[in-house]
């Protein structure tokens, strides 16, 4: 209750208020989309777009490289200094640039060499306008001054946007193009309105990029990143190889059974990003924070895996059945990864334990990687379920483990 009653306890609650608003918003969003996308792309339909997504989440993840961590957490740190903010955000966004641009130059190539990526560059192309949206749009800078107001009206607008635009534009099988399309052109406006509060209402500045600057931001967010980057050894890489030995039809049935918990996991992320901030400057509040956010997950676990056969049935229709199994095998896997956000980004990342966590990352992404080959191959859909529930329980309990032994030791 003191800190509720203290000026960190109200930008909390005001955080909080307005993420848990975004939150809700992107889960009645998907809830009016998804039935519609469902019905009118067909499973193909959403395969190929899963097919599309996967493989450009590589690249957005490269773009990122874990700064949406460290800069959050440096901001946070030098929020009373405009001169230094300002900086931390110029070396970013160049950094982000950069990177994008480099991504996307190997993009190219795969294109040119892969059949399967050959076969389908339009949507993977249009899907890659996601990345430079995204960089426009500094969630993460947003995060680390405080102010989740602006970040969840924007993010609002922006899948407002994407709402309205697939029931006038999406009409047949055929306007699966469109989709990349849409969520892209949210992205742009809500990042061109960030950047005027950033540079017009709020006067921080953007300096001009130097090379060297951008090697060493780069550098210093190197094991955040190796920690965000693998994880898609064995999550976003079940999806390609769906697309490989399974084809559409799988990665559409998969993709709706991991939908639920995707949803899930972003409503309960709200409370890791309110706190990621506040315990990057108070992590005594940690152990209060841990347990009502696991205790919330786990009953969201729970609900997954007995209400599976209705949520499958409600909002994709009688013919994604086959994703009930695929629900089912995954729904703890939101406890699971939500440990990961509670004892790794919000404890050991807090600390400056990047290395322990990406290492932990690296064992739990390299068993992922190891078992989807064979999983995948023989059991198709079943199989990548199965892969991602184990590296999720390794992804999990790996980082608690460390960050419990450190709390015994240090008494932080």
């Amino acid at each position: 209750m003191r800190i509720l009653r203290s000026k960190d306890g109200k930008v909390l609650a005001s955080n909080f208020a307005y993420l848990s608003s975004l939150q809700i918003a992107s889960y009645i969003f998907p809830l009016i989309s998804i039935p519609y996308l469902a019905r009118v792309l067909g499973v193909d339909g959403l395969g190929k777009i899963s097919f599309a997504a996967a493989i450009i989440i590589w690249i957005q993840t490269i773009a990122d490289w874990g700064f949406d961590m460290t800069g959050a957490r440096n901001v946070a740190q030098a929020r009373d200094d405009k001169k230094e903010v300002s900086k931390i955000f110029s070396d970013i966004f160049w950094s982000r640039i950069f990177l994008m641009f480099c991504s996307f130059l190997v993009l190219l190539l795969l294109l040119l060499i892969v059949p399967k990526f050959r076969e389908n560059y339009v949507i993977i192309l249009f899907t890659f306008l996601y990345v430079p949206g995204h960089i426009l749009f500094p969630a993460w800078f947003f995060l680390g001054l405080e102010r989740m107001k602006y970040s969840t009206i924007l993010n609002v607008i922006s899948k407002l946007i994407f709402i309205v635009a697939i029931f006038i534009f999406i009409k047949d099988k055929d306007d699966y193009i469109l989709q990349p399309v849409l969520v892209a052109s949210g992205y742009f406006l809500s990042g061109i309105i960030a950047l005027y509060f950033i540079f017009v209402k709020w006067k921080y500045r953007l300096y001009k990029p130097v090379f060297r600057t951008i090697i060493f931001t780069i550098k210093g967010s190197t094991d955040v990143f190796i920690n965000t980057l693998m994880p898609n050894l064995y999550n976003n890489l079940s999806v390609l190889l769906l697309g490989f030995f399974g084809g559409d039809t799988a990665n559409g049935i998969y993709y709706a059974g991991r939908k639920f918990g995707q949803v899930a996991y972003s409503v309960l992320n709200t409370l890791t990003n309110v706190f990621f901030p506040y315990l990057s400057r108070k992590i005594e509040y940690h152990s209060l924070y841990a347990k009502f956010n696991l205790g919330v997950s786990g009953l969201g676990s729970l609900i997954l895996f007995v209400f599976a056969p209705l949520l499958i049935r409600l909002f994709f229709g009688e013919g994604y059945g086959d994703a009930i199994i695929v629900l089912r095998i995954t729904a703890f896997a939101l406890l699971f990864t939500n440990m990961d956000s509670v004892y790794g980004q919000n404890y050991l990342i807090v600390l400056h334990r990047e290395k322990l966590l990406r290492n932990l990352t690296i064992v739990a992404s390299v068993c992922g990687f190891v078992i989807a080959f064979p999983l995948i191959y023989y059991f198709s859909y079943i199989g990548a379920s199965i892969t991602y529930m184990v590296s999720s329980l390794l992804i999990g309990v790996l980082p608690m483990y460390y960050a419990l032994k450190i709390k015994r030791t240090t008494c932080v």
